[in-house]
């Protein structure tokens, strides 16, 4: 019970802490607006830190991966999985949500994204959002985007270059740290930002927003439990056929019951690598796989990021049709699900990510925080127990088609080996 409560400690006082602040714009009506400064400082502080945590963060991890296990054809298959899985999942959540819009006919006065005063071309768009004219241009979490790419190739750098590169290597792991305590000193607030800025906004826009919440939740769960049973089932007959269908379900209780239990992905990677042994996943790919895994592969972040956008995008106005924001909402997914999840606090990055490439104002940060809070029970039970049949999926283009025949033969999947 106390390693449970442990685990949802954070999401529970975040939720609880909205709540009150519901329950208090309620009451309080328009005149809970004199609480919105304590939100807004919340806010202000989170964006100052973004950058040198992004920064930090991302250079870092890059610059540490040299020593990665077979980190040639394994990689690379396993980066080619990650992102099939995760573009699935993108794909049919925007399906999903287009059918189901969440916060269809809420309103919300806040200041709207900028549309375009002229037709802008993807490739000029690409430019645009993937890189910058200036190195101070970096220095804004507007954008991002283009300092997470800076931060890749300064990590890609450190790590060929080597012994010489060890000084810088140092100094970015230790900004890495010293960044993450302040985020842990920051969010010691973080709930009486949230609750007195959602007094302010439950006070200013009534119950119809909280309908919305109810609507994101009722599709979440439901889909992602047809994802963890539909799709993962397809993902391990990918793996080998039926056989390998039999194989993942088999050892799939005590990676399910963890991920939930534990609410965190790096708290499953024990689990996982077990039950991956008995799935006869070689150990060198499950090994490289199921860690890596834990911070790049999270089919579940993807789709919450998928809901997230889309839930903006219904608060404001906004029209969610046509192929250039398709690919924009799906790549920004793909993103919040496969390199945020290499960031502390990862989650609170992506959805500055979001705000900062779509335009939405800073106000909207809470809006999208309480959904993380909302869906991070079954978002972890995508996410972790997902690197399971993503290594057998790897196993299956590394090893070859008969990879499991080879390490489970019937007689013993009959014994129960």
């Amino acid at each position: 019970m106390r390693k449970t409560w442990k685990a949802y400690r954070s999401p529970i006082i975040l939720l609880l802490a909205i709540i009150i602040g519901s329950i208090v714009g309620s009451t309080m009506g328009k005149d809970a607006a004199v609480l919105k400064p304590f939100g807004d400082l919340f806010l202000n502080v989170m964006f100052m830190i973004v950058v040198p945590l992004v920064f930090f963060s991302i250079s870092s991890s890059v610059a540490n991966m040299a020593g990665t296990k077979r980190f040639g054809k394994i990689i690379s298959t396993m980066l080619l999985v990650f992102l099939f899985t995760g573009t699935v999942a993108a794909v049919v959540s925007m399906a999903g949500l287009k059918l189901f819009p969440p916060s269809e006919g809420v309103n919300i006065d806040l200041v709207k994204p900028d549309a375009p005063s002229e037709e802008v071309s993807i490739g000029d768009q690409l430019v645009s959002t993937v890189t910058v004219p200036d190195f101070v241009d970096l220095l804004s979490r507007a954008n991002m985007l283009s300092l997470i790419l800076f931060s890749v190739l300064l990590g890609l750098a450190t790590s060929k270059v080597g012994e010489k590169a060890k000084p810088l290597a140092n100094f970015l792991s230790a900004g890495s740290e010293v960044t993450l305590q302040m985020v842990k000193y920051v969010m010691v607030y973080a709930p009486i930002g949230l609750g007195a800025y959602f007094a302010a906004l439950v006070g200013e826009f009534g119950p119809t927003l909280l309908g919305s919440y109810f609507k994101a939740v009722l599709f979440y769960y439901p889909f992602s439990i047809l994802y963890f049973f539909g799709f993962f089932t397809l993902y391990a007959w990918i793996a080998h056929g039926k056989l390998g269908i039999r194989t993942f379900w088999k050892n799939m209780i005590s990676p399910s019951v963890t991920s939930l239990a534990t609410c965190s992905s790096a708290a499953s990677i024990p689990v996982n690598l077990e039950a991956a042994k008995k799935m006869g996943v070689p150990d060198d790919i499950s090994e490289t796989t199921i860690p890596l895994g834990a911070t790049l592969h999270k089919d579940g972040s993807v789709i919450g990021g998928v809901l997230k956008i889309t839930f903006l995008f219904g608060i404001f106005g906004m029209d969610f049709s046509g192929i250039n924001t398709y690919l924009l909402v799906g790549g920004v997914a793909l993103l919040v699900g496969m390199v945020m999840g290499a960031i502390p606090q990862g989650g609170l990055i992506a959805e500055m990510l979001i705000l900062s490439l779509f335009g939405f104002p800073p106000e909207a940060l809470p809006i999208i925080a309480a959904i993380s809070a909302i869906i991070d029970p079954p978002a972890t039970l995508l996410n972790a127990t997902g690197d399971n049949v993503a290594s057998m999926m790897t196993a299956r283009f590394v090893e070859g088609k008969n990879w499991l025949s080879k390490k489970v033969s019937p007689l013993t999947e009959q014994k129960g080996a």
